[in-house]
């Protein structure tokens, strides 16, 4: 299942931050997983003792990083022998035991500050981005054995946390010396098969964002209601949507959803849409692809316009602006299907021109508009943690709450319509050309015969490290140009984005530079690999 490709991981129970609250539901403990001071809830049927599948897991996972997590396990268990002992010493031996246990405490403390490092940058607090691979354990406090899991799952991805830990925050120092009092080691193994995200994700954030020309951009993650807050300057800053109780379960919409466009972003959203009990009624260029989700529970559409003059809210993800048009105004198109109170949500990323005039004409019609363009990839679309920037009617945005919920992390609404198309087209511009530098390097590397892994090594402990530049010099290490994120679309991206610099006469030398490279790569039979492959551009 697509929530069971870590490896099993060593932790140990101890007790949550005061302001953390327990997720209902299933039994689950708070566990700080060794070697990496990640911590997460975890439920009791994912843990497994420790000792019995210790050399068993050593076998399986060979990497530096656990390894280390395990050399933290056995200074731990260590040191807790060492104290049960002592209390059987006389007073002189005990001083002696704290003596040299404070020099071990030296050096734990330096092996445990050098650990941390190495997340550093690869955490962030609050949030569940750029997060190191989170891999955990936990058990019954109490229990002397530490813990693992069964071994029937794939290794989970590096780099992506289990949906339950998305925005988990990371415990104040104070929580850490806690923390070394618990008593648990074990390994935690994730579940196999993903489980609803339940309302009122606490996860879930939806951010303010101040529409004027101050500096300081206003980022106010809001529960519950939406609220309009003015800012000093009287201007009207806008928020999103609502986030909930800790893992609480979302409530769907009672509205009728439609959605179009089933391509690798699209597939994960209609499949999260379902899994949170929305009803999804899905249409697709290609019927077959719809085939899946109705086995899930969707129905199937003939007609975008059928689709939307059934449905209350019609989402569509479609590639690029001349298949967002077709899509509106081609015949059976959506168009055809709009009437007064009619809802559209279009989430495909395309320029702010082409997306104010989809508006237009949905709105002239008496219907309702929003674009909602998402940040992310397949993975990230599969385990509903996309970032969705969305802009248009605030009426409909709330209306879309829940959708958001089930398909992202996050929801910023940024006001007038185009503004999102633009801000998304930066976002992608950014991401492609770092793809690119990224690229360039490994095959720098290479050529003056320097190792490509030590590059990406180097780059994980510097402040560079990410998932994404982990993930992109996997792919190329290993050669798998699988997509994520298909290369033709991310140099469609740039190419809009360097159009966006020209409309205000705005200089993008590095995005220019970066589009020419996926130019040549997509000339080198590379659109449909994923953006990663932009490193045999470079190949001489």
């Amino acid at each position: 299942g697509k929530l069971g490709r870590y490896p099993p991981w060593p932790g140990k129970i101890v007790n949550p931050p005061k302001d953390l609250k327990k997720p209902r539901g299933k039994k689950c403990f708070f566990v700080k997983f060794f070697g990496t001071e990640d911590h997460a809830w975890i439920k009791v049927e994912q843990l497994k003792p420790y000792h019995p599948h210790k050399e068993e897991m050593i076998k399986i996972n060979k990497g530096k990083r656990f390894q280390q997590a395990v050399d933290a396990v056995e200074e731990f268990l260590r040191k807790t022998k060492g104290k049960d002992q002592a209390s059987s010493h006389n007073s002189s031996e005990e001083k002696h035991r704290r003596n040299s246990s404070e020099e071990r405490g030296k050096q734990s403390a330096g092996e445990e500050k050098r650990k941390a490092s190495l997340s550093e940058g690869k955490l962030k607090k609050g949030t569940g981005e750029g997060k190191k691979r989170v891999s955990s354990v936990s058990s019954e406090r109490g229990s002397k054995s530490p813990l693992k899991r069964t071994q029937d799952q794939s290794p989970r991805k590096r780099g992506r946390p289990p949906k339950d830990e998305k925005d988990l925050t990371i415990p104040e120092s104070s929580t850490v010396k806690r923390v070394m009092t618990g008593t648990v080691a074990g390994f935690k193994w994730p579940p196999s098969v993903s489980e609803p995200v339940k309302d009122s994700d606490p996860h879930f954030h939806h951010f303010l964002l101040s529409q004027t020309e101050k500096p300081a951009v206003c980022y106010q993650a809001i529960t519950k209601k939406l609220k309009v807050c003015e800012e000093e300057t009287g201007s009207t800053s806008i928020q999103a949507a609502d986030s909930t109780a800790v893992n609480g379960s979302i409530t769907p919409t009672d509205k009728k959803i439609g959605f179009l466009g089933l391509g690798l972003m699209g597939s994960g959203i209609v499949s999260n849409l379902l899994k949170m009990g929305h009803t999804v009624t899905v249409w697709n260029r290609t019927a077959e692809k719809c085939d899946l989700f109705i086995q899930e529970g969707a129905r199937l559409g003939r007609t975008p316009a059928e689709v939307v003059s059934t449905c209350d809210i019609t989402f569509a993800c479609v590639s690029d602006p001349k298949a967002a048009k077709d899509l509106v105004l081609g015949p059976s198109g959506v168009l055809q299907g709009i009437r007064p109170g009619k809802c559209y949500v279009d989430m495909s990323t395309v320029d702010a021109d082409t997306v104010t005039e989809l508006a237009q004409v949905i709105v002239s019609r008496g219907g309702r508009f929003l674009e909602a363009p998402v940040s992310g990839n397949q993975q990230l679309s599969n385990d509903g943690m996309l970032v969705i920037l969305a802009a248009g009617d605030r009426g409909l945005y709330e209306d879309c709450s829940s959708c958001f919920q089930a398909m992202g992390k996050t929801s910023f609404f940024l006001g007038e319509v185009g503004n999102a198309a633009k801000m998304m087209l930066i976002v992608n511009m950014v991401q492609g050309s770092f793809m690119a530098t990224i690229a360039e390097g490994l095959t720098l590397a290479q050529v003056t015969g320097q190792s490509q892994q030590t590059l990406l090594d180097i780059l994980n402990q510097g402040q560079l490290a990410s998932i994404f530049l982990d993930q992109k010099c996997q792919n190329i290490l290993q050669g798998n140009f699988k997509p994520d994120f298909y290369l033709k679309y991310i140099q469609k991206d740039l190419r809009l984005a360097i159009a966006l610099g020209d409309s205000v006469n705005h200089p993008t030398p590095m995005a220019a530079a970066a589009n020419e490279v996926y130019k040549r790569a997509k000339a080198l039979d590379q659109s449909d690999n994923d953006m990663s492959a932009v490193y045999r551009a470079y190949i001489h």
